[in-house]
């Protein structure tokens, strides 16, 4: 399994204990940056990690700043990427199975490290159930279609 990882600058330490966690799994971590406290914009990250793993050279992305709010916003402009911003373990597992939501966003301020490792853990082991959920993702993907130009 292959992770990308990006962040602004009020992720930082929440993203640098995620890729540790990750490592210590022996899962392959590419980070994205920033890996500065200094202010920086949330898009630029986003996207980088967004375009990735729509392009399928990630498996799953994991986005964080202060909120999550902006950068899943970001994240989701991107044609293919379903990020979910998940601040509780049931919400990682129904966006896995319901949403085959291919980036996790998480908000720095809105949760602490230990919550965010389970997160993280629940949303890697979970699986897209496929079915009628199928069938809401590829209406997602044909307003996608719809509008991008």
């Amino acid at each position: 399994m292959r992770i990308a990882l990006g962040c602004d600058h009020g992720g930082l330490e929440l993203k640098n204990i995620i890729i540790k966690h990750l490592e210590d799994k022996g899962i392959e971590t590419k980070d994205f940056g920033t890996d500065t406290a200094e202010s920086c914009d949330y898009p630029d990250y986003a996207i980088k990690v967004a375009e990735e793993v729509a392009a399928k050279k990630f498996d799953f992305g994991i986005l964080v700043c202060g909120t999550g709010i902006g950068i899943s916003i970001a994240a989701n402009k991107v044609p293919g990427v379903r990020a979910a911003l998940c601040s509780d373990t049931f919400s990682a597992h129904a966006t896995r199975q319901h949403n085959d939501a291919n980036i996790l966003a998480f908000g720095a301020r809105v949760i602490g490290p230990g919550l965010a490792l389970d997160i993280v853990d629940t949303f890697l082991n979970a699986e897209f159930e496929g079915g009628r959920h199928q069938t809401r993702i590829d209406k997602i993907t044909a307003i996608e279609k719809k509008y991008s130009k």
